[in-house]
Formats: C-alpha cells, sequence, structure tokens
C-alpha cells in the first residue's frame, strides 16, 4: 500500500478524494468508485502500488499512438481497477475485478524495476494503459520521474476523468496521450460508462494546453454511438483542439455486456473518416482492421504516403526531418 496523493481528510473520519472527476467522498474503511483506492481511519491508501497486474513490450502504434515516435518500443504496465464500468471493455477481467470479484491481485513490481526492464527490452518509453492510469496514479508518478531522469518518455492512455490536480501533478513527467472520446453525449457515458462527457472534454483541452502529444482514440459502436452527427460532433471537437491532432476511428467487436452488439462495419469507419476529413483534420484512422487503407500516415497536403502500416507495423517511412519529402509540407507529431 502507499497514501494516495491528492485527498483531503474530513469530519468523522471521511475523506474526498481529488484524483478523478467523481471526487468520491469516503467514510472509513471503504473505497471509493475504483474500487483501489481505500479510507483507513482518516487516511486514503493506494491498494495497486507497485502491484502489475500486467506487462509487456508492444510497438508504440499499439497504444495508439501513430506520431509519437513512430516504429518505437514502448514498456506497457497497469493495475487492477478502473473509474469507469464501460459495457463494452475489452480488458474487464482486470478493469472491473475490485468490484465485481472482490481481489486485487498482481505481482510486486516496484518503479525502479519497471525502468530496468524498459531498458533491458530496448524501449523508450513507459506507457501506462490497459486499465486506467489516473486509479493507479501513485505508482504512475514514481515511475514517470525514474523514467524522465533516464531520458524515457511517458505515455498516458487513458478515459480521460482525470482532474486538473492531478494533470497539473504529472505535467512535468508527461510526453504524450491518447485519450478515449467514446461519444459526444452525456446519456451516453452515464449509461454505457457510468460516467459524464464535460470532464473528459476539459481534460483534453488541458492536456492540449500543457503541450502533451495527443491523439484521441473513438471506439465506434453500432446504433450507439455510429451516427453521421455524433461522429461530425466528435470530430469538429478535435478538430478545435487543433487539426493536426490525430483520431482513430476503431472497429467494435462483442465483448463484456454487448456481446449480442454484432461487430462494426467497415464501412462505418470509413464513413467515420471521410466525417473528420471534411471538418479538417489532418489525420484520421481505422482501427482494428488490418490491412486499410486508413492505417496509412498520408500527407494532408498532398496526399503522399508518409508511413506505410499493416495493424501495428510499419513498413516504409516517407518522412525526412518531420516533413513530407515531396511537398515539405510538415507533419504534426513527436519524433516523426
Amino acid at each position: 500500500m502507499r497514501e494516495a496523493m491528492l485527498y483531503e481528510q474530513l469530519e468523522e473520519q471521511r475523506v474526498q478524494c481529488h484524483l478523478c472527476a467523481h471526487r468520491c467522498t469516503i467514510k472509513d474503511q471503504k473505497r471509493g468508485i475504483c474500487g483501489v483506492r481505500e479510507n483507513q481511519s482518516g487516511r486514503l491508501q493506494s491498494l495497486v502500488y507497485a502491484r502489475a497486474i500486467a506487462r509487456h513490450v508492444d510497438p508504440v502504434e499499439k497504444k495508439p499512438l501513430f506520431h509519437f515516435h513512430p516504429g518505437s518500443r514502448t514498456y506497457s504496465i497497469a493495475t487492477v481497477g478502473c473509474n469507469f464500468r464501460c459495457l463494452f471493455c475489452q480488458n474487464a477481467d482486470i478493469s472491473q475485478m475490485p468490484r465485481e470479484v472482490k481481489r486485487i491481485m498482481g505481482e510486486h513490481f516496484p518503479p525502479e524495476q519497471v525502468i530496468l526492464s524498459a531498458r533491458q527490452s530496448r524501449c523508450q518509453s513507459i506507457s501506462y494503459t490497459y486499465t486506467e492510469p489516473t486509479i493507479f496514479f501513485e505508482y504512475a508518478y514514481q515511475t514517470a520521474k525514474l523514467a524522465h531522469a533516464a531520458d524515457m518518455k511517458n505515455i498516458f492512455v487513458t478515459n480521460g476523468y482525470m482532474t486538473p490536480e492531478a494533470l497539473d501533478n504529472i505535467q512535468p513527467y508527461l510526453d504524450a496521450a491518447n485519450v478515449d472520446l467514446k461519444a459526444f453525449s452525456n446519456d451516453f457515458y452515464k449509461e454505457q460508462c457510468g460516467a459524464k462527457l464535460e470532464p473528459v472534454l476539459e481534460s483534453l483541452k488541458k492536456l492540449k494546453s500543457m503541450g502533451v502529444w495527443l491523439e484521441v482514440t473513438t471506439l465506434v459502436i453500432p446504433s450507439v454511438n455510429d451516427s453521421d452527427q455524433e461522429l461530425a460532433e466528435i470530430a469538429q471537437f478535435i478538430a478545435e483542439l487543433g487539426p493536426e491532432t490525430p483520431w482513430h476511428v476503431s472497429r467494435f467487436h462483442p465483448t463484456h455486456m454487448l456481446r449480442n452488439t454484432s461487430s462494426t462495419p467497415v464501412a462505418t469507419l470509413k464513413r467515420a473518416r471521410e466525417i473528420g476529413l471534411q471538418v479538417g483534420l489532418h489525420y484520421v484512422y481505422t482501427g482494428n482492421v488490418p490491412g486499410d487503407q486508413g492505417e496509412k500516415t498520408l500527407c494532408h497536403n498532398c496526399g503522399g504516403v508518409l508511413i506505410d502500416r499493416f495493424g501495428f507495423a510499419t513498413g516504409h517511412y516517407a518522412i525526412k526531418k518531420g516533413r513530407c519529402p515531396d511537398c515539405q509540407t510538415s507533419v504534426g507529431g513527436v519524433g516523426m
């Protein structure tokens, strides 16, 4: 265990957590919505500090990040728990474990060991991913500090439900983030995720203002968030963050509580991509459709192929000093 960051003590040994937008008020011996932060006699404790449930070496494209040191390797870690309860969660076995199974599992894997393993695996970055990095913030924070000192980059793959205070704390060490913008409807967030839309939008704006390299993912679910209007609203919001912000529109496959929902038609993803390009986004990618043309990075000015991809593997790479070799247009990204 580790005493939590970002909480305040209240009367009668209650505490209020200020890590995520739920801002849970927690009675003594109770836990927050995430299931991994417990009030123990008026002190909030993280129950997952240095308890890794998953650790892997991944291509950075798997996060997905297509414009952040493309072709590099990233060391991915996660603990159990999440502050959302998405009905379509692809990692529900670990994200919902503390609430549904009432267990907290994980191998002792302290920050120093994360950095050592990442170096041995020739990774350029650490990714806090698979579940929600906000709920294991203390673990991510200490690891990120060590990574920064070791000249490694830090990446959050997140639902974007952290507080401004959490972002202010991680700002010196956070280099990139992929944020799920799951829909543009508060009803969707309430019914499908147990959350609200507005805090996610505010986090996206703040991440952009902080100078963190930002990419956005939307899992497109048939008859749930796939209308032209909703896709256009998402695309327009991202364009307002900056047209260089990549948007990944990913294919849904039946899982968790939505097993009776069909997979997303590829035609829907192609339509979403066209909507994004029409509102002015420079880079829109189709995800979970290996071999689709929407995986390639194209110059937004001349249309030339800058990076060829198949799934998470990069092939032909034509970018020269951050620019298109044909028309010299600048390519958005970091380490391009």
